[in-house]
């Protein structure tokens, strides 16, 4: 299951809750990057260095690079790496600057971004870490940058959840039942765009084009509702002469006709 999590680039969502937590899921993610000769970058809000590190090896601590922004969010007391804009202006930075070849960023966690910059911000940051999008003078192609990101899911509303879900290349749903946990793992094809431009008016059983002949035959015939140049002549040019009309009427067999009073019919 690692194997075909990490064999696709973009966004990997990791969807835990307060019975199954899924930092332990997103660390052994790490390993198995770490493991393979991948750069690791990890944004950290929820958990401190020392408490996320806590499980490596030395050389799988070698290889994790820990963005602390547990510490100091807002880098107030202006020690270490310095990133003005937060946490998605370290995403970008680190994005820019990966020396080529498979990357992995995880972000512990999604919950903390959320609750702190707006969801759209959130989302067009990611997706510019896709396949679909592109990272601005970044070295690694996004096919090869994996981003492993861990969401609270009952923190967040249907709207966020499914935003993130929609970026999501695979998703991670950690459950269970008594007490034996379990994973359930949805894959999304990548969209693939046509190469050959396929012409629609190939293989037709009748034809679209008319010859001369068929266009003339076109152009003078005269439609019973076309107002024609004639018509408007008629109409517009009466010729002379007493206008006359005539009113037929056969009475019927029920009618009863009073001269004195033609209305007593009417109940008035």
């Amino acid at each position: 299951m690692l194997e075909s999590l990490l064999a696709l680039g973009g966004l990997v969502l990791l969807r835990d809750s307060v019975e199954w937590e899924g930092r332990s899921l997103l660390k052994v993610l790490i390993k198995k990057s770490a493991l393979r000769g991948e750069q690791v970058h990890v944004l950290g809000c929820e958990v401190s260095e020392e408490e996320f590190r806590e499980g490596f090896d030395p050389e799988i601590n070698s290889r994790v690079v820990y963005h602390d922004f547990f510490r100091d969010p807002l880098n107030w007391s202006k020690t270490g790496e310095a990133f003005p804009a937060g946490p998605l202006a370290a995403l970008r930075a680190v994005c820019r600057r990966t020396a080529p070849g498979p990357a992995t960023i995880a972000l512990d966690s999604l919950s903390w971004l959320l609750l702190h910059l707006p969801c759209t911000t959130l989302c067009q940051t990611l997706h510019t870490l896709s396949p679909q999008g592109s990272c601005p003078g970044a070295s690694t192609p996004a096919e090869q940058v994996h981003v492993l990101g861990l969401l609270h899911e009952e923190l967040h509303g249907p709207g966020p959840v499914g935003a993130l879900s929609s970026l999501a290349q695979a998703e991670v749903t950690l459950g269970g039942t008594a007490g034996q946990a379990s994973a359930h793992v949805l894959h999304r094809r990548p969209q693939q765009r046509p190469t050959n431009k396929v012409d629609p008016m190939a293989h037709l059983t009748f034809n679209l084009h008319l010859s001369e002949k068929e266009r003339e035959a076109r152009d003078s015939l005269t439609l019973p509702f076309q107002f024609s140049s004639e018509k408007q002549q008629a109409l517009l040019h009466r010729r002379p002469g007493p206008a006359s009309s005539h009113i037929f009427s056969e009475p019927d067999a029920y009618d009863d006709l009073d001269q004195e009073d033609p209305d007593d019919d009417l109940d008035i």
